[in-house]
C-alpha cells in the first residue's frame, strides 16, 4: 500500500507523490542533510531524470559531451555541486594524470547563490577529497575559473 502526499517543487507548486506507509517516522527523514559540499556524478540518481531535477531543484542540466563545442553552454563534462539540499553550482574539471593535477577550468554558481569564502573552502575541501579518486595529487585553478551564473 502507498500513501499519496504533495511535494513542493522548485517553483512552489505542489505535485503529487507516493510514499510507503510510516514514511514520516523514518529517522533518516528528520535529519538535516549534511552541509558538506559534494561533487555529484552527472548520473547521480537525483539528476538521472532531468525533468524531475528541474521540477524539484530548479536545476536545468544536461551533459554536453555530444554537443558541438561552439554550442556548449558550460563544458564537455560538467559536474553538479550539491550542498545541503540545494544544487549550488556546476564545475568543469578534468584530471590530467600526465601532469598529476586536477584542473578546475570553470565553476558557475547557480543563480541566487553567493560564492563566498565559506563555500569556497567547502569546495576546495571536496576537491582535495577527490584527488585520490582522480588519480592525481594536486589541484590547479585556471585564471578565470569562477564565472558568473548563466
Amino acid at each position: 500500500r502507498l500513501e499519496e502526499i504533495d511535494i513542493e517543487a522548485a517553483d512552489g507548486s505542489l505535485r503529487p507523490a507516493f510514499v510507503r506507509p510510516g514514511w514520516a517516522e523514518d529517522p533518516a527523514l528528520t535529519r538535516e542533510p549534511p552541509k558538506r559540499l559534494r561533487v555529484l556524478s552527472p548520473f547521480d540518481p537525483a539528476l538521472r531524470d532531468r525533468k524531475r531535477a528541474a521540477r524539484l531543484f530548479g536545476f536545468d542540466y544536461r551533459i554536453e559531451v555530444f554537443v558541438p563545442e561552439a554550442q556548449r553552454k558550460y563544458g564537455y563534462y560538467v559536474f553538479p555541486l550539491l550542498q545541503g539540499d540545494r544544487l549550488v553550482g556546476r564545475v568543469d574539471m578534468k584530471a590530467h594524470r600526465d601532469a598529476d593535477e586536477l584542473r578546475i577550468t570553470a565553476l558557475w554558481p547557480e543563480r541566487g547563490i553567493r560564492w563566498g569564502k565559506g563555500r569556497q573552502a567547502a569546495f576546495e575541501a571536496e576537491v582535495h577529497r577527490l584527488l585520490p579518486l582522480a588519480g592525481v595529487s594536486q589541484v590547479c585553478f585556471a585564471d578565470d575559473w569562477l564565472r558568473d551564473p548563466v
